[in-house]
């Protein structure tokens, strides 16, 4: 993996999704409601030459993110997050123009329905994720561009904002977070239909 990861370091261009900020708009993720966020990095790998970044500070920044997000869901029914930090290459300095690489982070990822008591992805979703290029940090590298913290903080909203993507495409191709047949919002409904029926007959 840390071959790999060199490779991807080192690409000069990326495509990087839009980060997820907390006071972005919110996608329609259905009954998802956040119950425990749980992330781990007690595996974490980094590539050689990559300023060090801790496990608890990974830890750390990734929860304060995960939940400055995704706490922001009001559904009905609650889903719990498991993550773990696999590895990472934050930029160094580099030299400009020369050697400019992109910091990377990779992280896996189970979501658990707490009422059934089961994952909802069988096999761990594996996430590679870049930093966002922009034209400073494109030219000299993010090293000389931003500071370790702002690498991270990148990585880290980058990373919500690609399980917040893969979740909404779960919801459209495999119906996560949809409500159940006879849950209390299908009554409701039923209940107001029938009322409107009701009346309408009456009037």
């Amino acid at each position: 993996m840390i071959r790999i990861f060199a490779l991807l370091a080192a690409m000069v261009a990326v495509a990087a999704c839009t980060a997820a900020a907390p006071d972005e708009p919110l996608e329609d993720l259905g009954t998802f409601k956040l119950g425990h966020n749980i992330v781990i990095a007690s595996k974490v790998q980094m590539v050689p030459g990559s300023r060090e970044v801790s496990q608890k500070e990974w830890v750390d920044i990734l929860t304060n993110e995960v939940d400055a997000r995704f706490s922001q869901y009001n559904g009905d029914k609650i889903y719990h997050f498991g993550i773990s930090v696999e590895g990472y290459f934050v930029a160094p300095g580099g030299v400009p123009l020369v050697l400019s690489p992109k910091s990377v982070l990779a992280i896996n990822v189970t979501v658990w329905d707490d009422a059934a008591g089961t994952k909802l992805n069988k096999a761990v979703k594996k996430f590679t994720v870049f930093e966002t290029t922009t034209a400073d940090s494109f030219l000299v590298g993010s090293g000389h561009a931003r500071t370790r913290e702002e690498q991270m903080l990148g990585l880290a909203r980058n990373a919500v904002g690609q399980i917040e993507d893969w979740l909404v495409e779960q919801r459209k191709e495999n119906g996560w977070f949809e409500p159940e047949q006879g849950s209390a919002a299908d009554l409701g409904e039923d209940a107001t239909a029938t009322s409107v029926g009701q009346t309408a007959a009456a009037g």
